[in-house]
């Protein structure tokens, strides 16, 4: 399939007519297009304009695509917006635009969606101290973008209004236009966002020229980031303010695509923000002065007036240790690494009702509101997951993205579940039921009942001729963690430990490497090795070698690594990336169908 077309634009004003004039014209010599997204402000500068404007909003004239924007400012903004928010078809949680008209989209707050296969995340309004209903963009958004940093995937497309501030740092000078390096139109909360989320293009306006700046390295990712700023719509020095751009989605790529970079490729721009950082980290802070480079890892309250005046720092709470188990600042974060906390994360409470103990977001939250014993946890997440529920992780149960058609085997902690494009298909995942990061953090009790599933599925593979491989990659910035089952032929064993070797070689690392006579040591000793400050690989071998990894922060360890070797050893290249594979749910159904029928006898949980 041909990858989507895409038109992007910078600060419309109201200029419509002379927009989609533009648009067709582009659409027949260069199309077909798939649809417009607009960055920048949106409406119009004066009354004067609000006659054309209100002839598309009104259907008298068309809309030649489907048409997405930000900037929610300008004449007109307020009643047009109202009135879309008013609409029946706009209520409930629409992360992918509010429709204003036929082919138009508000992009409303801050959000994550998927169109024609593109992860598209955006940040709509500007900047502001005021609270006002259109326009701005609030904390709460910024703090749902930071969440969204956390998911697993890449960006394809981030949308914002301003530019970041400090784009052109370590560009070549010689592409960057005169007053680009300027601080008007810029925003370093964008800044921030962008160097967090990652993604593989970030689309801005407001700035008043186009400006495409060489694509940049990230910080702990192999992928590039390519920063695009586009001009006004009519601008009378005639800079671009239509681009075109045919993206292939990330999910769609393989590791080699993903990774490749061009020879004009510069280092991140916003690195010296973890410079800043980093020259901190030698001297223990007091409570009282908390840096900036501090407030990406608390995401609530983070402006300085908030912390002078809000409870002492020594009682806030660390949004990533709270959520993930782990901070990347470990001892030197200046927010409370509360074990408590975390533990009341997993049994669904609020992070905003612990920290400040309300939420802004009443009734509409969907974390609980008071904290949990043990014994209530256990009665709400029995089976269900609900304590740990998340609404866009693909493997919590509560979710309405998990493929409940791929299910084996429930339990009390974990779940079975046949891998998503698998590379053989017996294939399986051991999935925790909490939203834990990694396996090897989690209580007795869950290991307790791992182990039992890991000695099934032997037996189970073992009647079929086959051993298997255990594999885990827990990135730290993973956010719920699953354990890979890949059977093999009992002929390969002996060769798999070599090819894992000779993998790690070509990575220029080397693995520790252990022996053990049962699989329940090997897996304490993975546990007393795991920092969850750094990222760990580890693979248990049907010999009882267990091979372990971790991976230091400028390492590029590549996340489909473990698959990668057991596809080689398989003779399965053509499966070395789940997203290459294509197999209908249909036949998806039929491999877990059959699998089941034959684990039925070894299932722990029947």
């Amino acid at each position: 399939m041909a990858p989507p077309k895409i038109l992007l634009c910078g600060d419309v004003s109201g200029n419509l007519k002379q927009l989609f004039k533009r648009v067709v014209s582009v659409n027949k010599s260069a199309g077909p297009f798939d649809a417009l997204f607009c960055v920048g402000q949106f409406f119009p500068d004066s009354a004067d304009q609000l006659e054309e404007f209100t002839g598309y909003i009104e259907g008298r004239a068309g809309i030649p695509l489907p048409t997405y924007f930000i900037g929610d400012y300008g004449v007109g903004a307020t009643k047009f917006l109202l009135a879309a928010t008013k609409d029946s078809g706009n209520q409930g949680f629409k992360m992918d635009g509010l429709k204003v008209c036929n082919n138009l989209y508000w992009l409303k707050g801050s959000g994550k969606f998927t169109l024609h296969g593109l992860s598209v995340v955006y940040l709509s309004g500007l900047q502001s101290s005021d609270s006002q209903q259109f326009g701005t963009y609030s904390q709460d958004d910024v703090d749902a973008l930071r969440a969204i940093a956390e998911d697993p995937g890449i960006v394809d497309l981030f949308l914002t209004n301003k530019w970041p501030s400090g784009v052109t740092n370590k560009a070549a000078t010689s592409d960057v236009p005169p007053r680009a390096s300027e601080p008007f139109g810029t925003d370093s909360t964008v800044a921030e966002l962008v160097a967090e989320i990652k993604p593989r293009y970030h689309i801005a306006g407001t700035k008043g020229m186009f400006y495409a700046r060489e694509p940049y390295s990230n910080v702990d990712a192999v992928h590039v980031t390519r920063f695009i700023g586009l001009a006004p719509v009519g601008n009378k020095d005639k800079q671009k303010f239509l681009h075109a751009l045919s993206p292939t989605p990330a999910s769609t790529m393989s590791a080699l695509e993903i990774k490749t970079k061009s020879p004009n490729t510069t280092l991140s721009p916003y690195m010296y923000i973890e410079g800043t950082a980093n020259a901190k980290e030698g001297a223990k802070r007091s409570s009282d002065s908390v840096s900036d480079s501090d407030s990406q890892y608390w995401r609530y309250d983070v402006s300085q007036k908030r912390q002078k005046h809000g409870a002492g720092d020594g009682n806030r709470l660390c949004f990533k240790f709270v959520s993930s188990g782990s901070c990347p600042r470990g001892e030197t974060c200046n927010f409370q690494h509360d074990m408590d906390a975390r533990e009341q994360s997993l049994r669904g409470v609020c992070f905003d009702f612990m920290n400040k103990g309300k939420c802004e977001r009443g009734t509409e939250c969907k974390f609980k509101h008071s904290l949990q014993d043990e014994g209530e946890s256990n009665s709400h997440k029995k089976r269900t997951g609900d304590a740990t529920r998340s609404t866009e992780c693909w493997f919590c149960l509560s979710s309405s993205k998990i493929e409940s058609h791929l299910f084996i085997s429930l339990g009390e902690h974990y779940y079975c579940a046949l891998a998503k494009g698998p590379l053989v298909e017996d294939h399986v995942l051991l999935i925790p039921i909490g939203h834990s990061p990694n396996t090897l953090s989690l209580p007795s009790e869950c290991e307790i009942e791992l182990g039992k599933f890991q000695d099934c599925l032997k037996k189970f593979y073992k009647k079929q001729d086959k051993e298997v491989v255990f594999f885990e990659w827990a990135s730290k910035r993973s956010t719920h963690a699953n354990l890979q089952v890949v059977p093999i032929p009992s002929a390969k064993a002996a060769s798999v430990q070599n090819l894992f070797h000779l993998a790690a070689d070509r990575l220029k690392f080397k693995f520790t490497t252990t022996k053990f006579s049962n699989s329940s040591d090997g897996r304490k000793s993975l546990r007393t090795q795991f920092d969850r400050n750094f990222s760990f690989f580890y693979a248990e071998l049907p010999d009882g070698t267990v091979l372990s990894h971790l991976i230091e922060e400028s390492e590029n360890f590549l996340p489909q690594f473990g698959r990668e070797v057991m596809a080689g050893l398989l003779n399965k290249a053509d499966r070395d990336d789940w997203r290459k594979c294509t197999d209908s749910k249909e036949e998806e159904t039929k491999m877990v169908e059959k699998f089941k029928s034959g684990f039925e006898e070894f299932d722990p949980n029947n």
